[in-house]
C-alpha cells in the first residue's frame, strides 16, 4: 500500500510538471510570435480572451504549428473539439492532448 501511494504521488508530480511545462511553452510561443510579427500582447492571464490577446489569425497559425512541433500533437485535429475562447482554455487543450 505504501509503494502504491508513492507511485501515484510521483505520477501526480509528473503530470503537474508536464502541465507547467506546457503552459510555459505556450506562453513563450505567444511572446516569441508577437515579437517576430511586431504585435503588442495583452497581459497573458488564463482569463484573457484570445480575441483580445493582440495576436491575429496568422500569429495563431504560427503558434499552433510551433506547438505541434514542440509537443508532437495537434489538439485541434479532433472532430468533437471546439476552439478555445480564453488563453487558459487554449493551454488546457495542449495539456489534455499531451497526457
Amino acid at each position: 500500500m505504501g509503494l502504491q501511494k508513492l507511485r501515484s504521488s510521483g505520477a501526480r508530480k509528473k503530470v503537474g510538471r508536464l502541465s507547467m511545462d506546457v503552459k510555459a511553452e505556450v506562453i513563450a510561443q505567444f511572446k516569441q510570435v508577437a515579437a517576430e510579427q511586431g504585435m503588442q500582447l495583452a497581459p497573458l492571464t488564463d482569463e484573457l480572451a484570445l480575441f483580445d490577446s493582440g495576436l491575429d489569425s496568422l500569429c495563431f497559425a504560427i503558434v499552433v504549428v510551433r506547438l505541434e512541433q514542440s509537443f508532437g500533437v495537434d489538439p485541434f485535429s479532433a472532430n468533437d473539439l471546439s476552439f478555445p475562447v480564453t488563453l487558459g482554455d487554449f493551454i488546457g487543450c495542449y495539456q489534455n492532448a499531451a497526457n
